[in-house]
């Protein structure tokens, strides 16, 4: 069984290498960014990928698409600084099997392990009674966001300041900063460079 560990911290794929050498017949290999784990996919077959959200370069979920696009039949389980309900949302949305955050106890993360590679799918307990009140949809704030919303967020992504935004959208400054605004309110946030990560994070395309 081959599994790919992904994450840009060094002693975080060490820990998780040590948790994993418990499997059974299990062959460990890593990838510190997005690109490094696509082409580890192109060139092998994971059973397993646990995958890190906030990586160098490619979004977190648009790499878990890509992913899931070259290898249909993986299990990818998110491992994620991220405990907020919007991000397993999306995750699970995306495909992921599954979902734990870095504040879950090692007894947890075994857990969800056992149940992905059994073919099952398995979401951090704390995180699961929140999507269960609240439901997957009404707790991922991005579904909120409307078309104008998410052309703005992409324009951003690429670097576009708000001023180039106007003009390519055909508005005016003021809206596009009125819009910010709206959508900073909408996913809880308070500064424009939150936006840009989450774009980028979330894969907004």
């Amino acid at each position: 069984m081959k599994v790919l560990v992904v994450d840009d911290h060094a002693v975080v794929r060490d820990g998780l290498r040590r948790l994993l050498v418990t499997l059974p017949n299990v062959e460990i290999f890593d990838a510190a960014t997005g690109r490094e784990a696509l082409s580890f996919v192109q060139r092998q077959q994971p059973d397993l990928i646990l995958l890190d959200l906030h990586l160098p370069g490619i979004g977190g979920i648009e790499l878990l698409r890509r992913l899931i696009s070259m290898s249909p039949n993986v299990r990818i389980l998110v491992f994620s600084m991220h405990a907020e309900t919007m991000y397993a949302a999306r995750a699970l949305q995306a495909g992921a099997r599954g979902y734990v955050s870095k504040n879950a106890s090692p007894e947890e993360l075994q857990i969800a392990l056992n149940r992905v590679l059994e073919g099952g799918r398995y979401v951090e307990r704390e995180i699961a009674q929140e999507l269960t009140v609240h439901g997957p949809v009404d707790s991922d704030p991005w579904n909120r966001l409307t078309e104008r919303d998410l052309e703005i967020l992409r324009l951003l992504s690429e670097g576009r300041s708000l001023a180039q935004i106007a003009a390519a959208i055909g508005v005016s400054y003021k809206t596009v900063a009125n819009i910010c605004t709206q959508i900073k309110a909408k996913l809880g946030v308070t500064r424009t460079a939150d936006l840009v990560r989450l774009s980028i994070e979330m894969g907004v395309s």
